[in-house]
């Protein structure tokens, strides 16, 4: 795998609808980038249902809602996964502070928050399913967008709903696609065809294929065991996927590296609706 590059690249990493892997992907994509050198912050930005915690078998003392205390820094929140540089931000599920935030709650949450950002090479926002404004949102302020879709009819379908309401309403036209769930690399190409046609066709907008997953039993067996694909069946077909995948986002971060260093790592004026 090609090194990193050293300009810390945030990721939206997101669906149409749940149940297609995407937090599965997300934690797994983080720790191939680590086995190659990068410090990777994945933060779960699920505010709604977060379960990142759960696929780690860990239960952090502090979460993003501790965050809105006014003697909490997010230096006390970060939980080391793997030492190195491999941690994580942990979400809290259902919390009204989180998902009604007002404009003046968000800037001060990402105004602590910016305060480690820049400390990785990669971070990783696991965001919540669908088109929830403030997942919308979120989405908009990162430097680029991972869309997850499997070749499920309903997942096509919102996963276009994802890239029309953020081209349509955060000016937003740079997608990264991954098909997850596919029987075979030919169905994870079709899959990502028949979205990139009806985004070319009715958005005039290009998206970019990085790769499918294979299917894998070895996945659902490290969610039940609590443990990441990669440790617990590092030779299984999907965790080489993903390796393929974590590699194109390395050589992607590298061959935009000159674009993503006069970036913010997040866009913190939080774009509105036009």
């Amino acid at each position: 795998m090609p090194q990193p590059t050293k300009t810390t690249m945030s990721l939206a990493v997101l669906s149409g609808k749940g149940g297609v892997g995407k937090t599965n992907l997300a934690l797994n994509m983080a720790f191939a980038l680590h086995r190659a050198g990068a410090k990777v912050l994945i933060m779960d930005f699920d505010v709604g249902l977060a379960n990142m915690d759960v696929l780690l078998g860990i239960a952090p003392e502090k979460n993003l809602q501790d965050l809105l205390q006014s003697g909490v820094q997010a230096k006390d929140v970060v939980v080391a996964i793997e030492p190195g540089g491999l941690d994580f931000l942990p979400a809290a599920s259902g919390v009204p502070e989180l998902l009604d935030m007002d404009e003046d709650v968000k800037d001060m949450l990402f105004s602590k928050l910016n305060h480690v950002f820049g400390e990785y090479d990669f971070l990783f926002l696991d965001l919540g399913a669908g088109i929830n404004p403030l997942v919308m949102q979120v989405a908009a302020m990162a430097m680029t967008r991972l869309l997850i879709v499997t070749p499920e009819p309903t997942s096509l379908t919102d996963g276009y709903a994802v890239v029309k309401v953020l081209s349509s309403q955060r000016g937003v036209r740079d997608f990264l696609v991954v098909a997850n769930q596919v029987t075979t690399h030919a169905e994870g190409k079709a899959t990502f065809e028949r979205l990139a046609l009806a985004c070319k066709k009715f958005l005039d907008i290009d998206i970019d294929f990085f790769g499918s997953v294979l299917s894998d039993p070895a996945v659902p067996r490290a969610v039940r065991l609590q443990v990441p694909l990669l440790k617990s069946a590092p030779t299984s077909r999907a965790a080489k996927d993903i390796l393929a995948v974590a590699a194109r986002i390395v050589r992607f971060s590298r061959d935009n590296a000159d674009i993503l260093r006069e970036l913010p790592i997040l866009k913190n004026n939080f774009p509105q609706s036009s």
